[in-house]
C-alpha cells in the first residue's frame, strides 16, 4: 500500500507540473491583462510601468519560474485586478462550492443508486420505465434550462424558495461559512444542488440499474436466492457491493468536475463560488487567479482518484495494491 502511493504522489507531481506549466502557456497569450489594469487611455510609459511591478517584462520562464517558486512557499501572486492575493482569493470562495458540489453529489448518489437498484429488480414494472424514462431526460436537458425552470416554478409561481444567492451563512472558524447551520441557508441550497445534481442522478442511475442487471444474472446470485437468503441481503450485500466499484469511481470523478467547474449553475443561481471567481478571471484575463485555480482544482482531483483507488480495497477485498 505504502509503495502503491509513493508511486502515485509521484506521478500526481509530474501531472501538477505539467498542468501548471500548460495553463501558464496557453494564458500568458490568450490576452495583455497589462490593458486591462492601465486602462484603455493609459500611456506607453504607464503600461511599461505596470509590466514592471508585475513581473511581466520578464521572459516566459522566468515568470514560470517564480510562479513555482512562489506557489511552494504558498504565494501563487496578486490578482490583476483586485490587487489581492489570488490564493486568498480562492480560499474565500471554497466553502461555498464545496457545500454545493457537497450536497448536489449525495442528493445523486443516494437517490441515483437507490433508483438503479429498485429499477433492476423489478424491470417490468410501470414505475420503473417511468424511472428510466426520466433519467433521459436528466441527461439531455441542458443544466442551464432546468435550473431556469426550477426557479420559474419554485421561487416565482410558488413562492417557496428563493431564486437566487447564497443566503444566511454561519461562520465556522476564520474563513469556512456553512449553510447548513442556516435555516435561510438550507432554503437557498435546495434548487441549486438539485440542478447540479440532476445530470449525475441520471448517469449514476442508469450505470447501477446496467451492472445489477448484470451481476443478477451470474451464478453465486443464483446460489445466494437458492439459499433461500432474504431479497434484501442479496440484493444489497452480495449484488450491490460488486457494483458499486465502477459506480464509485464515476462519482469520485464527478464530484471533482462539480467542485471545480460548476460554472453554469453558480452563474443562474449568482452562486458566490468558484466558478463565478473562474467566468469573471477569464474575462478579466486575470493570469494569476486562473493558473492558480486550475493548480488547486488538480490537486483536488488527484486527491479525489487516490481516494477512490483506495476506496476498492474496501469494496472488494480482493484488491490488492502492492
Amino acid at each position: 500500500m505504502l509503495t502503491y502511493l509513493t508511486r502515485r504522489l509521484i506521478q500526481g507531481v509530474i501531472v501538477l507540473l505539467a498542468v501548471s506549466f500548460v495553463c501558464f502557456i496557453i494564458f500568458r497569450y490568450m490576452g495583455d491583462p497589462v490593458i486591462s489594469m492601465a486602462g484603455q487611455y493609459a500611456t506607453a510609459a504607464e503600461r511599461d510601468e505596470i509590466r514592471k511591478i508585475f513581473g511581466l517584462d520578464q521572459p516566459p520562464y522566468v515568470q514560470y519560474w517564480r510562479f513555482l517558486t512562489n506557489a511552494l512557499r504558498g504565494n501563487f501572486g496578486i490578482s490583476y485586478e483586485t490587487r489581492l492575493p489570488a490564493l486568498g482569493l480562492i480560499v474565500e470562495r471554497i466553502p461555498a462550492s464545496a457545500e454545493l458540489a457537497a450536497s448536489a453529489m449525495v442528493f445523486a448518489f443516494t437517490v441515483g443508486v437507490g433508483l438503479g437498484v429498485l429499477v433492476s429488480a423489478n424491470p417490468r414494472a410501470w414505475l420503473s420505465r417511468a424511472v428510466m424514462a426520466g433519467s433521459l431526460g436528466g441527461i439531455s436537458i441542458p443544466t442551464f434550462l432546468i435550473g431556469i425552470v426550477l426557479i420559474m416554478v419554485f421561487a416565482v409561481q410558488l413562492g417557496i424558495l428563493p431564486p437566487f444567492g447564497r443566503g444566511e451563512t454561519v461562520k465556522l472558524g476564520n474563513w469556512w461559512s456553512t449553510n447548513f447551520l442556516s435555516l435561510d441557508g438550507l432554503e437557498h441550497l435546495i434548487l441549486p444542488a438539485f440542478t447540479l445534481g440532476m445530470y449525475q442522478l441520471a448517469v449514476l442511475l442508469r450505470l447501477t440499474r446496467s451492472g445489477m442487471r448484470e451481476v443478477l444474472t451470474t451464478e453465486y446470485i443464483k446460489t445466494a436466492w437458492a439459499k433461500g437468503l432474504s431479497p434484501a441481503r442479496v440484493v444489497f450485500k452480495h449484488a450491490l457491493r460488486n457494483v458499486l466499484i465502477p459506480v464509485v469511481t464515476v462519482a469520485g470523478l464527478q464530484f471533482g468536475d462539480l467542485i471545480a467547474f460548476s460554472l453554469v449553475t453558480e452563474t443562474i443561481f449568482q452562486w458566490p463560488g468558484l466558478g463565478n471567481l473562474l467566468l469573471t478571471s477569464l474575462y478579466e484575463s486575470d493570469q494569476p487567479v486562473i493558473v492558480t485555480y486550475i493548480s488547486l482544482v488538480a490537486v483536488f482531483i488527484l486527491t479525489i482518484n487516490i481516494i477512490v483507488d483506495l476506496l476498492y480495497a474496501l469494496l472488494n477485498p480482493k484488491i490488492r495494491y502492492g
